[in-house]
């Protein structure tokens, strides 16, 4: 059986040592959990295992407080932190099938708006489009 693939998100630090890690007290740690700010796993007896991404956040919390903001801003600021990176990923995937559809289809690259709102019309290289002067108002 290979042996299991490690990365900066696999629960590897006892509190104690994620807490020298961060140079934190461990109390600091609990107090963090409590409130979700940092949430370690859990191991079958509910010890707590703190990750390399873990210890990271710890120190990014103790910069953002040196800082000044409270504990609520710090929540908000790891909060918006981790969305911009699920957004980063997302443009990455769209990017890679844009690709992707650009290399098996190079035919169908050039795009217009169609009549009706949303529409997307695909041209042929070369097409022209009839301009039209209407004014369509778009809604989600």
């Amino acid at each position: 059986m290979p042996a299991p693939q490690m990365d900066r998100f696999t629960p590897v630090f006892a509190i104690a040592a994620a807490a020298e890690l961060a140079e934190m007290h461990p109390q600091t740690l609990r107090q963090y959990d409590r409130i979700g700010l940092v949430s370690p796993q859990r191991t079958r007896g509910n010890t707590r295992r703190y990750s390399l991404h873990d210890v990271a956040q710890l120190r990014e919390v103790a910069r953002l407080s040196a800082e000044g903001l409270s504990l609520e801003g710090i929540r908000r600021v790891l909060q918006l932190e981790d969305r911009v990176r699920e957004l980063e990923s997302r443009v990455r995937e769209l990017e890679r099938s844009l690709a992707q559809e650009q290399l098996q289809r190079p035919e169908r690259r050039v795009f217009a708006a169609g009549s009706t709102a949303g529409e997307v019309v695909t041209l042929r290289r070369g097409t022209r489009v009839r301009r039209s002067a209407e004014v369509v108002v778009w809604k989600p």
